[in-house]
């Protein structure tokens, strides 16, 4: 989360936004707060439903593991439920934006006297890099949990796994 969020953060300072310097604490701030709350939220809902289905469906995984599939092909469907699941929120953030919410900051550039037009095209950016580092977060973090609670020996840890909510 705090990985994809970084390196999010300093690609749109140094790239897009371009302050002097990049690294300027009124410009840095913010965005990262923004970027690392979303990736936050997402990282938390799939790794909650990758653990609960892995939890839920350890039976049927081992028994894949013992009939020859590697740990990627045993965990996919879980994999894929979590993955859908981290990314629902930034998603459903994207189809809303402007519709149906205007959100904080671009309401704040506008009342403030910014252009309408930039303060859209900041928003719509800042909605992008949250996107790509949910997207970024979500993926790392499920797939280094499914390398973390399997072995190189295609068995599942379930001294790693622990009942949901415990």
């Amino acid at each position: 989360m705090l990985l994809a969020g970084t390196i999010v953060t300093v690609f749109a300072l140094t790239s897009q936004i371009q302050p002097t310097p990049w690294w300027s604490p009124q410009f840095a701030l913010p965005l990262f707060g923004m970027i690392l709350g979303n990736t936050m939220t997402g990282v938390s809902l799939g790794l909650d439903t990758l653990h609960t289905a892995l939890y839920r469906e350890r039976a049927a995984i081992e028994a894949r593991l013992l009939l020859g599939s590697t740990r990627w092909e045993a965990v996919s469907a879980a994999h894929q439920r979590a993955v859908r699941s981290g990314f629902t929120p930034i998603i459903n953030s994207m189809a809303a934006t402007g519709v149906v919410s205007l959100p904080g900051m671009m309401t704040g550039q506008i009342l403030s006297g910014v252009d309408p037009q930039e303060a859209v095209k900041y928003q719509i950016l800042i909605t992008l890099l949250i996107g790509g580092a949910t997207g970024l977060g979500v993926l790392a973090a499920t797939f280094a949990s499914v390398w973390r609670l399997t072995d190189n020996r295609e068995r599942l840890r379930l001294d790693r796994l622990a009942a949901p909510g415990k």
